[in-house]
């Protein structure tokens, strides 16, 4: 079991399947009390059922209230793990643009401004973000996806180097292909780039519980990725021109 975790009043966003449930589904192991929430009802509540915790369905930008009135008045760990994989170029509609940015990064950035005036008062929380290994990378075919899990990363490290002395633990899960809804739904790009190398949605939940027992910010269920994001910050034109073989590859077998 782990410490941090027990008795902890949890919230896990987009947690009707996926990453989000086996989190859901870990975090109720460890002994927590657990908030699933889902914009499928159905789903948020036949996860909350199986597992014995409470079901707030709903957009996860508008639930902080109702999640932490359903957890006695307190959130200990929220994690933002909603998320939208949207496809696309530069040309993709204004519309795909500003949902990705609303669901991967303000979502986020709402919960926040709900949940850190308690959080720092009493001088503790844990903020646990799903990115995505494209927001340390990036994601052939999916500049929407791949810009806005830039910025979901880039809001949890700011509150980490900004809160983390007053308290605030923050985790950012940046794992590569998951065989979840979502992973299916990338198509020829998701079949070539992230399937050879996909996880189940449990070892997410074990790499993130990994992490807060080592206290780490930055979760790589997929450990090769601190390679890629060296390689890529030691020399930026040759990644990119490895990624940019990558796409013409893709391109060749469409």
């Amino acid at each position: 079991m782990v410490e941090a975790v027990q008795d902890a009043r949890v919230v896990v966003t987009g947690a009707g399947g996926g990453i989000g449930a086996a989190l859901a589904r870990r975090f109720a192991a460890e002994g927590a009390r657990v908030v699933v929430n889902d914009l499928d009802a159905a789903k948020a509540r036949a996860v909350a059922d199986e597992i014995g915790a409470v079901a707030v369905p709903g957009d996860a930008s508008t639930i902080v209230a109702e999640a932490r009135d359903a957890l006695g008045g307190t959130i200990d760990v929220y994690c933002a793990n909603a998320g939208l994989a949207s496809a696309g170029t530069e040309a993709a509609g204004e519309k795909v643009w500003e949902l990705a940015w609303d669901v991967n990064v303000m979502a986020h950035v709402r919960a926040a401004q709900e949940l850190l005036p308690a959080w720092l008062e009493r001088g503790s929380g844990r903020f646990v973000s799903t990115v995505s290994a494209a927001g340390l990378l990036t994601m052939i075919g999916a500049a929407p996806y791949s810009v806005t899990k830039h910025g979901a990363y880039a809001f949890a490290e700011w509150l980490s180097l900004t809160y983390r002395h007053r308290g605030l633990k923050v985790h950012a899960i940046c794992p590569q292909g998951v065989r979840t809804d979502m992973l299916d739904a990338t198509g020829s790009a998701g079949d070539l780039v992230l399937q050879p190398t996909a996880i189940e949605p449990e070892d997410v939940a074990d790499a993130l519980f990994k992490g807060i027992e080592e206290d780490r910010f930055l979760i790589l269920p997929h450990p090769e990725v601190a390679g890629f994001y060296a390689a890529r910050a030691a020399d930026p034109d040759r990644w990119m021109t490895n990624m940019n073989h990558i796409q013409q590859k893709w391109e060749a077998g469409r």
